[in-house]
């Protein structure tokens, strides 16, 4: 193999995610396993609570489910080195998807600080 396709070559060592009612893989494949349903619903008060609007809620077409993660709201703002300023502003998804990395790589059980093989790690 030359060095061009060894540079080209992906191994994946460590997964991570995030999914409704699951805190990460584990968790989904065990609900999905047990036929966990992993769409919530909401009963009218929780949707007038939340600020959808009256009309909205007698539209026969409006369905009143969804998928939601849990535990959005707590990011280490710090441990990504952001400021709180920053991490209010950042994308939900951003941040989820950091978090999904960092756990990825912990998964690895390598780490980019210290990992002193022939190929770096993304």
């Amino acid at each position: 193999m030359n060095r061009d396709e060894l540079d080209s070559q992906i191994a994946v060592i460590g997964l991570s995610g995030r999914f409704p009612k699951s805190k990460d893989l584990d968790g989904w494949w065990c609900n999905l396993r047990d036929g966990v349903e992993l769409i919530s619903f909401f009963s009218e008060d929780e949707l007038l609570a939340l600020g959808i609007a009256p009309t909205l809620l007698h539209n026969p077409n409006y369905v009143r489910a969804r998928a939601t993660l849990d535990d959005v709201e707590l990011f280490a703002a710090s441990f990504f080195g952001f400021s709180p300023r920053e991490a209010e502003i950042t994308d939900p998804q951003q941040r989820i998807f950091l978090e999904c990395v960092h756990q990825a790589l912990e998964n690895s059980g390598y780490s980019p600080d210290t990992f002193e093989g022939i190929r770096r790690i993304a």
